[in-house]
């Protein structure tokens, strides 16, 4: 007796992924090259990658950018990318002087299997009585997460390759030395949890830093390696730092961080913690630094936390209930959702592109004490499916990047653009969301577009408000 087989009724139509609310990993992973000193990030697959990657990044930083690539064809895909990569590594030789290349894999060189590591050893030994650079190397296939997961896998892959240093061994120095990975920020919040680092009496290492590489000052010349980036020597001298502070909710969940490799092959005590926006955020940031330095926080930030603290006296009323829907990078979404519920307001949806596993409890974590209704949380989530939870959460405002900036202008929402990318506004990389400073300039942008918003929508304007 034969039996038909029944298909179940789908109730909804699939809808592939429309405007990603995510980047790939291979981009994370050159921005992380780039905050390295005199290093040139090298993809190891075909032209297009790198250069999709270079215009999506000197649209936000507005600065010149190289990023190298093996180009591979389709004969490659065939027969193995090796020689090109081999190749490449001596063209950058040649034409950059490069003291260290970073390569990472892209989609095609995963795909085909290239042992990337065994061609670099390989390489090395057919080379070794020429003056090498150093190699770095990390997986970046971009069909297995976000450019957030590309970041941190290289930083991770940088300290796992480069770090030296004996177990229990500290540097006899007057001044504490502190290993700082910030994630993804702004050369702007790099240049300020340097000068935090600084008032403190502490010897910073960050990794990576982008505070010149990314935003660097006018140059007569072109300099193919710009100045800045973290020391090859500093990274070799992690493993002898008092302590690693690290900075993701989120991150700090998973098992494979630069912080935790540093604890368990260095036995450097790890800090782990949420980006420091908003007080308490900002309050446990600083609390960490006054026990690792031995130090009290200095006036200047005192007096900083203090009319930060005036200033949500002051906007309470603005803000106050106003519903916020937050999305981009997981932890920077964390971090910000924070912040927004200690000011009063409801983000009623925190979305984002990544898929950690993570992303719900990290957000329960910096909200349950102070909200009554928790947001909605989405990971995976694409820029189609955050415009139809719109149509019913009726947001007062939009927070993330400026990929957000359609749904934004089809409803009549102001957008406060933060993260990576900003491409429809002037400053990308200088925008400050760090710290008490960066943290009362995100509070003026928010009260300001609220404003601004009643003005535009208003037949008499005000003048006054």
């Amino acid at each position: 007796m034969s039996k038909t087989l029944k298909i179940p009724h789908k109730t909804e139509p699939y809808v592939s992924t429309t405007n990603a609310c995510k980047l790939c990993k291979p981009l994370g992973a050159c921005l992380a090259f780039r905050g390295i000193e005199g290093c040139v990030p090298y993809l190891h697959g075909s032209q297009g990658c790198a250069t999709y990657m270079r215009r999506y990044i000197i649209s936000h930083f507005r600065e010149p950018i190289d990023i190298a690539s093996s180009s591979l064809s389709e004969k490659h895909a065939v027969y193995g990318g090796g020689p090109n990569l081999m190749k490449g590594i001596l063209n950058i030789m040649d034409k950059y002087g490069a003291k260290v290349i970073g390569v990472a894999t892209t989609c095609l060189t995963e795909t085909i299997g290239d042992d990337v590591p065994r061609l670099l050893k390989e390489f090395q030994a057919e080379f070794g009585d020429r003056e090498l650079p150093t190699l770095v190397n990390v997986s970046t296939p971009s069909y297995s997460g976000t450019h957030m997961e590309g970041f941190h896998a290289t930083v991770r892959a940088v300290i796992d390759q480069l770090t030296e240093g004996a177990q229990g061994l500290r540097p006899l120095s007057d001044r504490v030395t502190v290993n700082l990975l910030p994630g993804l920020c702004s050369p702007a919040d790099i240049r300020y949890l340097k000068e935090i680092l600084e008032d403190f009496g502490i010897n910073g290492t960050v990794l990576p830093d982008i505070s010149e590489t990314l935003d660097a000052p006018a140059q007569l010349d072109y300099e193919k390696l710009p100045e800045g980036g973290t020391p090859i020597a500093a990274i070799q001298g992690m493993g002898n730092s008092q302590a690693t502070i690290e900075f993701g909710q989120v991150l700090s969940r998973s098992h494979s961080t630069g912080g935790q490799l540093l604890q368990e092959r260095f036995l450097v005590p790890l800090h782990s913690l949420g980006m420091p926006i908003g007080l308490r955020e900002c309050d446990r940031f600083f609390n960490t630094l006054e026990t690792v330095s031995g130090s009290p926080t200095p006036r200047k930030h005192e007096l900083e936390r203090g009319r930060l603290v005036d200033a949500y006296v002051d906007g309470h009323k603005y803000v106050f209930g106003k519903r916020a829907v937050v999305y981009g990078e997981e932890d920077l979404v964390v971090g910000l959702t924070a912040f927004l519920a200690e000011i009063g307001m409801k983000p009623v949806l925190c979305a984002s592109g990544g898929n950690s596993g993570h992303f719900q409890d990290a957000i329960a974590a910096v909200t349950s004490d102070i909200l009554t209704e928790p947001p909605i949380v989405k990971e995976g989530y694409d820029f189609y499916e955050i415009a139809e939870e719109i149509e019913s959460l009726k947001p007062d405002i939009l927070i993330g990047t400026s990929k957000g900036y359609p749904i934004a202008r089809q409803h009549n929402i102001p957008l406060i653009r933060m993260g990576f990318p900003v491409h429809d506004r002037f400053g990308g990389q200088r925008i400050l969301h760090l710290g008490y400073r960066g943290t009362q300039t995100l509070l003026d942008s928010i009260i300001n577009a609220f404003i601004d918003k009643k003005q535009v929508d208003s037949p008499v304007g005000y003048g006054y408000l």
